[in-house]
């Protein structure tokens, strides 16, 4: 079923109203006229799901539902990738500089609309609205980055590399190629991927967090407005059966993935004993190690800021701070110290820094790592759960000291607004503890000493490495992905080798030679 309606449509006054000037799906859910239903994105238009099966989406902020989610079958997932690969040929076709006319164009049009998308993830997500904008500038860089792929594109050449022979190489798509992202960022992942994958050639199926599916939805929708044919780029929403046919499909050639370890070991797994390019992106528990010789106030604010932005929903925070012994108390004290002056609220509170969990299930869940760390004998400095609101799916921030391998709340990646402290003898002690840790993903040192910051980049096991940095996020002109059980698979995403995952190398030998000098000759090549 095909609707040429807007994307979105407000619910009636429950929540607040999305802008009245964005184009959207404008459906009630089958039983409740109040609540918005959400459809997916097939050859740039709406379709709405017949499996029977759908989603709920929340306002974390109310704990209200706000809108169902159509979950879609094996057989609406496999007629998306026809659509997808229909559009294949004549979007493989297309010219370098049309697409990146259209990208830039997609640039213009994401950085004008950044205000509508930040508060449709606020919404569904929960995050504040400041948060949400950061996310959208990040996101915003890879598609500026994408728009300049032609020139990653060129290959190389050889001329006279045997007598009349010339040799070149050239890089090309690899034909449909899915993304599943997670929730925690509904429009920087996603952009992460398709932006690449399309400008490469290939065309894309996006399968988003079925939690908060809306800003996929905005986003296809400025894709159409920036003049992507039909069918290049598609939304299709669901749940492990979408998971599970994207995985298996003969005619996706590749999927990206984020979210936690265990999902993104099945991913790759599965996708590649069914014969596809993998990169799945796991969980982490991110170390920042702090030397005596620290400023203790900016290693305090950083700690604060990197563990419980985004209510702590992130890979790249910080979960665990390794202090030296010597400096340890003080540290701990002036993490404490900053705690109480964190603002917990809704996005609609302008005040707001740190905002709900996605539901209430991970709220409880991040909740029972805190009530648990005493029983394990780690020391609650603050107790973040102590404070609960009568709505929404808040949680105030966590400190938990003392914590060491083996306790849970070390071990697990959490997910949430807390932080632990590990207390460690020396710079040695503290590199073992990293190094030792299965997750790989992000790690930071704050030291004055640019020798042993050096030192720390050479030895740690892990993909990222901050130096005085908390969060060492690559800019979009590098790529990102963790080590060890971080990921799965040998590419980083996006930058330049999100390019080399999304295509592919042919090397091309020609001669054009006088046919008088052609005859048969049954020995093996040579080129002197």
């Amino acid at each position: 079923q095909t609707c040429d309606l807007p994307i979105y449509q407000a619910r009636p006054q429950s929540v607040p109203a999305l802008s009245r000037s964005h184009k959207a799906v404008l459906r009630a859910a089958e039983g409740d006229s109040n609540m918005n239903r959400i459809g997916h994105w097939i050859n740039n238009k709406v379709v709405l799901g017949n499996s029977g099966r759908s989603g709920v989406v929340f306002n974390p902020a109310t704990g209200e539902e706000q809108a169902k989610v159509d979950f879609a079958s094996v057989a609406e997932l496999d007629a998306v990738v026809d659509a997808s690969k229909a559009a294949l040929p004549a979007w493989r076709a297309t010219s370098l500089s049309r697409r990146a006319e259209i990208m830039f164009r997609m640039r213009e049009l994401v950085d004008a609309n950044r205000k509508e998308i930040a508060n449709i993830i606020s919404l569904e997500h929960g995050k504040v609205p400041a948060d949400a904008m950061g996310e959208l500038a990040r996101g915003l860089e890879n598609i500026e980055f994408a728009c300049g792929i032609p020139a990653l594109m060129k290959g190389g050449y050889s001329e006279q590399a045997a007598g009349g022979v010339d040799v070149y190489s050239i890089r090309q798509p690899l034909g449909v190629v899915a993304g599943i992202t997670p929730f925690n960022f509904p429009a920087m992942v996603p952009m992460w991927m398709f932006a690449n994958a399309i400008m490469c050639g290939n065309t894309f199926v996006l399968k988003p967090s079925e939690k908060d599916p809306s800003a996929s939805m905005f986003v296809a929708d400025l894709l159409r407005q920036a003049g992507l044919p039909d069918g290049v780029f598609n939304v299709v929403h669901g749940d492990k059966v979408a998971v599970d046919r994207i995985l298996e499909h003969p005619d996706i050639a590749a999927v990206s993935f984020v979210g936690s370890t265990p999902i993104a070991k099945y991913v790759y797994e599965t996708g590649t004993r069914n014969g596809k390019r993998v990169q799945a992106l796991g969980g982490a528990k991110n170390h920042m190690l702090v030397l005596p010789d620290a400023d203790l106030d900016m290693a305090a604010d950083a700690a604060v800021s990197a563990a419980y932005g985004s209510s702590g929903e992130r890979c790249m925070a910080v979960s665990v701070v390794v202090a030296i012994d010597s400096i340890a108390d003080k540290l701990v004290e002036k993490i404490k110290t900053r705690i109480p002056n964190i603002k917990v609220g809704p996005g609609t509170d302008p005040a707001s820094e740190m905002g709900p969990l996605i539901t209430r299930e991970h709220r409880d869940k991040v909740a029972g790592y805190v009530k648990n760390a005493s029983n394990e004998g780690a020391t609650v400095v603050v107790d973040g759960t102590a404070k609960a609101k009568a709505a929404g799916f808040f949680l105030d921030p966590s400190l938990i000291d003392e914590a060491k391998p083996g306790m849970k709340c070390y071990d697990e990646e959490i997910f949430g607004p807390v932080l632990v402290v590990s207390r460690v003898g020396s710079y040695d002690e503290g590199m073992k503890m990293i190094n030792d840790n299965p997750y790989g993903n992000g790690t930071a040192i704050f030291t004055r000493d640019g020798g042993v910051a050096r030192q720390f980049q050479f030895d740690v096991q892990v993909g990222m490495v901050g130096v005085n940095v908390p969060i060492p996020v690559p800019v979009s002109y590098y790529s990102f992905g963790g080590w060890k059980a971080s990921l799965f698979g040998d590419q980083h995403m996006y930058g330049p080798e999100g390019v080399n995952f999304y295509t592919r190398g042919k090397v091309v030998t020609s001669r054009w030679p006088d046919p008088r000098t052609s005859s048969v000759n049954l020995g093996f090549p040579q080129n002197r």
